[in-house]
C-alpha cells in the first residue's frame, strides 16, 4: 500500500518583516498564496526511513535527515509512538531553494502522507502543530489557498479570494539562502540606522485578494526581504525589468529569493510574459502558475 498527497508552491504577495526578536527570528505578516505548481510526495512501508526524489533539480534536493519531508515522519511517529519506517519518495515540480516553499510542501506532504498510511487520524490542529514546529512555512503548505501568518508565519488566518490570480515565476541561476538573507536584511537595517516598523498586513491588499482584482493587488504587493535579495544577488534586478518591460502588472521577489514572480491580467497576458522572459537571457527557466489552489491533497 501506498499514499500519495499532492502540495503547492507558494508565493508572499505580502512579506512585511519585524526587527530580529531575542530569538533570531522575525514576526512577519506574511500573506500567502497557494498557486498551481506541485510536488507530489508518496510514502510506503518499509524497513527503515528513506528517501528519494526525481524531477527537476532532484539533485539538490538532500536525502538524508535534514529533509523536511524525513523530519515531518520522524515528529508524526514520535508523537504516536510508531518507528518512521516508510520509504518517502518526492517528484518534484517546485524550484528548490527558489522561494516558493518546495521543501516546506514535502514536509507537509509527508505528514499528511503518513497520517494516512498509518490510519492515525490526526486532527487538523495537531497536523498545524507538528507543521510549525517543523518550520515556518510548513503549516501554510498543509492549508493551502490564502492566508495571512503571523508570529514567525506559522501561525494562520485563512483568506478569502475573489477570484483566480496569474503569476509568471522566472527562476534563477542559482539559489538564496534564507537565513543569510534574513542576516543582509538586518544588516541593512543597521546600516540605514531606522527603525522597523512592526509587521501589518496591507488593508488594500486583502480587499484586492477578496475582490480576485489584478490591478489592485498588482499596486498593493511588498516584500520587506527585496532590497536583502537584491543586495545579495543584483542580477535579479534585471529580471524584475525585464517583465515589467513585457507587460508584467507588477514583479517582486518571492519571498526569501531568489525566484522571481510576475502577476498579470489573464493567462494570456501570463503567456506574453513567460515568453519574453524566457528570451530575455535574466533567468535560468519560467513558469506559469493560477492561485489559489488547495493545500496538501490525498490523490
Amino acid at each position: 500500500m501506498s499514499v500519495t498527497v499532492r502540495v503547492p508552491a507558494k508565493v508572499n504577495v505580502q512579506l512585511a518583516v519585524g526587527a530580529a526578536r531575542p530569538d533570531g527570528f522575525h514576526d512577519l505578516a506574511n500573506v500567502f498564496l497557494a498557486v498551481g505548481l506541485f510536488d507530489e510526495v508518496t510514502v510506503t512501508p518499509a524497513a527503515g526511513l528513506r528517501i528519494t526524489c526525481e524531477g527537476p533539480d532532484a539533485a539538490q534536493v538532500p536525502l538524508d535527515g535534514t529533509n523536511l519531508a524525513a523530519r515531518a515522519a520522524v515528529a508524526l511517529a514520535e508523537r504516536y509512538g510508531r518507528t518512521p519506517d516508510v520509504h518517502i519518495h518526492i517528484a518534484k515540480d517546485i524550484p528548490v531553494a527558489g522561494g516558493m516553499a518546495g521543501g516546506s510542501a514535502d514536509g507537509a506532504g509527508a505528514l499528511v502522507a503518513c497520517d494516512e498510511l498509518w490510519g492515525i487520524g490526526a486532527s487538523r490542529v495537531e497536523l498545524l502543530d507538528i507543521c510549525a514546529e517543523l518550520g515556518s512555512d510548513v503549516p501554510f503548505s498543509l492549508v493551502g489557498g490564502a492566508a495571512l501568518g503571523v508570529g514567525r508565519g506559522e501561525k494562520l488566518t485563512v483568506l478569502e479570494t475573489g477570484g483566480d490570480f496569474h503569476w509568471v515565476f522566472a527562476m534563477a541561476e542559482r539559489g538564496l539562502s534564507t537565513p543569510a538573507v534574513f542576516r543582509e536584511f538586518d544588516r541593512l537595517v543597521a546600516v540605514a540606522d531606522s527603525e522597523v516598523p512592526p509587521p501589518v498586513a496591507s488593508a488594500g491588499l486583502l480587499d484586492a485578494l477578496a475582490s480576485g482584482d489584478p490591478d489592485a493587488l498588482a499596486v498593493s504587493v511588498s516584500n520587506d526581504l527585496q532590497p536583502a535579495a537584491l543586495s545579495l544577488f543584483p542580477a535579479l534586478a534585471d529580471t524584475l525589468a525585464a517583465g515589467r518591460a513585457a507587460g508584467a502588472l507588477t514583479a517582486l521577489v518571492s519571498g526569501s529569493g531568489p525566484t522571481t514572480a510576475f502577476l498579470a491580467r489573464d493567462a494570456g497576458a501570463a503567456r506574453q510574459v513567460a515568453e519574453a522572459l524566457a528570451a530575455s537571457g535574466t533567468c535560468r527557466s519560467v513558469r506559469v502558475a493560477a492561485g489559489p489552489v488547495p493545500g496538501a491533497s490525498v490523490l
